[in-house]
């Protein structure tokens, strides 16, 4: 998978993140295993990153998500597992690793941040060595 209109260069507030997430134990142990992988493979970036749209807009977005805190599942979605490993899972995680308040339904510029940190999370793991 790649970034559509990536030039290779990095966007500093997503290395900084990515920084952060590498020293927490809890955040740098998920993976994509073979099966999500081959998902990827399957259904190519496009259509991947679109569900990372719907499931922010409707698990994430809302001002009080229904079940926040225990809306995405730990497995069975690419999406899922990226959520987990950038701190994007939920209101209070959003909060806490991106200083996205809570109580207020996300705007279309954050909810494309969100999607755009899980892509980049989602990219490095399909290019990074078995």
């Amino acid at each position: 998978m790649t970034i559509p209109g990536d030039n290779g260069a990095a966007d500093p507030r997503l290395e900084r993140l990515f920084a952060r997430l590498a020293r927490s134990a809890f955040r740098s142990r998920f993976r994509l295993g073979v099966k999500e992988r081959q998902y990827c493979l399957d259904k190519g970036a496009e259509v991947v990153r679109a569900h990372a749209a719907d499931f922010i807009a409707q698990r994430l977005a809302p001002a009080m998500p229904r079940n926040d805190g225990k809306q995405t599942p730990m497995r069975g979605h690419p999406v899922f597992i990226a959520q987990h490993a950038t701190a994007t899972c939920c209101r209070g995680c959003l909060a806490k690793w991106h200083e996205i308040p809570q109580g207020v339904a996300l705007t279309e510029a954050q909810q494309c941040y969100v999607v755009e940190v899980i892509f980049h999370w989602l990219v490095q793991q399909m290019n990074a060595p078995r």
